[in-house]
């Protein structure tokens, strides 16, 4: 079990968002489009949409909305092409940070993440430079309140789904996957009516750093902010434990 409450992290991030609930199902909606146009329109013969869709319902995307946009994806041959691009680098006192992007042109999101780096007193590395300090893994998070079975039941319902890891904290359960088992995982909980706070796969790091000096803290959230609110970037993923 760790030290720091993975749940009190999405909490944040979902109070955060919902603020922005619009900007959140615009990124969402962009990824929708991005796995249709690569992989066709149904999840059941599209990992990528399958992974996307549940990360839509775990933020509480309503179906018409999710099938709409699945639906426009697949009939809008005019529609704008995104790229995938991610970026790797350091931000204050070392801290690994890594951000995945679409985008319809590279070199302004370039220049706004580099710029997002270089004013939290961070810098842009090469690929590969910090991605090796995080695995890939599906990840699932439920809420202890929001769930009425018993950890046992609920870990052996994950374990026998295909789950890799189950651990319980004072607030939250987590459950852990490859990024090939998530689907499967996912829809065992979804078909017993499980609840879940946050679903997705996502690079969890290796070892978490963590910040004393104010200064480097200030900093490392000037480029958090600065990244959560462009438009093109769809995560952000980092070692720092908050």
């Amino acid at each position: 079990m760790s030290g720091h409450s993975k749940f009190a992290n999405i909490k944040h991030k979902k109070e955060k968002n919902d603020a922005a609930k619009g900007k959140i199902f615009t990124i969402i909606g962009r990824e929708i489009a991005v796995a249709v146009k690569e992989g066709g329109p149904d999840p059941a013969n599209n990992f990528k949409l399958a992974q996307v869709v549940a990360k839509a319902k775990a933020n509480n995307m309503p179906n018409d909305t999710i099938d709409r946009g699945i639906k426009k994806a697949a009939g809008d041959g005019n529609a704008v092409n995104y790229e995938r691009v991610t970026y790797e680098g350091y931000g204050p006192n070392g801290i690994a940070i890594i951000v995945e992007a679409l985008t319809d042109n590279k070199n302004r999101t370039a220049a706004n993440v580099r710029s997002a780096f270089t004013k939290g007193n961070g810098s842009i590395g090469t690929q590969g430079c910090v991605s090796f300090m995080f695995d890939e893994k599906g990840q699932i998070i439920i809420d202890k309140e929001e769930c009425e079975l018993s950890a046992d039941d609920l870990m052996m319902i994950a374990l026998d789904a295909g789950a890799e890891d189950f651990s319980e904290e004072e607030d939250s359960y987590e459950i852990l996957t490859a990024p090939d088992d998530f689907d499967a995982v996912y829809k065992a909980l979804e078909e017993k009516k499980i609840t879940m706070a946050s679903a997705e796969v996502t690079m969890i790091p290796q070892n978490y750093v963590e910040l004393t000096d104010e200064t480097a803290i200030k900093n490392l959230n000037r480029t958090l902010d600065m990244l959560d609110e462009d438009d093109d970037v769809q995560a952000v993923y980092h070692n720092w434990e908050e």
